[in-house]
Formats: structure tokens, C-alpha cells, sequence
């Protein structure tokens, strides 16, 4: 039994077609809904209905909202990966210096080596903890 035979090469490229096209507009169609709900322009009806008429006509409806709001798609989309770059950074510097153990350790230190006074470490340890 030779099943390859069965199943001739131009048949297992339009399958693989098939399944890139298919791959590629469940990929879009993720990407319009997450815009629909991350604009922040629109009110909640406005979402909803955007979102019913994408998935009840999904070619029109995509075809529509892409056509409509191409240019803000892609600003939203940069503007949420400079937002998370940004905080990403900061996370990183933040934890460079141990955060709040960290400070409250370097207190500890100058507080050991007699640079601070006790009320001085009380101090900077409160406002490292808060």
C-alpha cells in the first residue's frame, strides 16, 4: 500500500497553500480584534459592533476596518511596543540596583561603617520600603 502515490506533489502544495492562507487570516483576524479592543477612541457599543461584524462578515468586516483604520493600527502598534520597551528598561534599572534590598542593604553598610546614624538608616530604610 503506497500512499504517497495516492497523494500526488501539486496536491500536497495547494494543501500546504491552503493551510499558509488559513494560518495568515487567523493571524489577522487576532490582530484587528486586539486593535478593536485596545483603541481607546472607541466606546464599548462601538467595539462590540465592530467585532460582530468582523466575525459575522469576515471578509467585508476586515477588509472595511482595515481599509478604515489602517494608519492608526499600525501607530497603536508602535506606540504599545514603545510603551513596553520603556518599561522594560526601566524594570531593568530598577532591578540593576537590587531595589528596595538593595538600598536598604548600601544603608546597612554606611550605616556599619559609621557614615550614617541609626536614625539616618531608620530613614532610608522607610523611604525604601514605601
Amino acid at each position: 500500500m503506497v500512499v504517497a502515490a495516492e497523494y500526488p506533489f501539486l496536491n500536497i502544495l495547494g494543501t500546504m497553500a491552503i493551510f499558509f492562507v488559513w494560518t495568515i487570516w487567523i493571524i489577522m483576524m487576532v490582530q484587528i480584534i486586539s486593535d478593536v479592543f485596545r483603541r481607546r477612541d472607541l466606546s464599548g457599543g462601538a467595539k462590540v459592533g465592530w467585532t460582530l461584524f468582523v466575525l459575522v462578515l469576515p471578509f467585508i468586516g476586515a477588509l472595511i476596518y482595515l481599509a478604515k483604520n489602517s494608519e492608526g493600527l499600525s501607530d497603536r502598534r508602535y506606540y504599545d511596543q514603545v510603551k513596553r520597551a520603556d518599561f522594560s528598561e526601566h524594570a531593568a534599572s530598577v532591578a540593576a540596583d537590587g531595589g528596595s534590598a538593595g538600598e536598604i542593604a548600601q544603608a546597612k553598610e554606611l550605616l556599619d561603617s559609621g557614615t550614617i546614624t541609626q536614625v539616618e538608616f531608620d530613614q532610608l530604610k522607610a523611604r525604601a520600603l514605601a
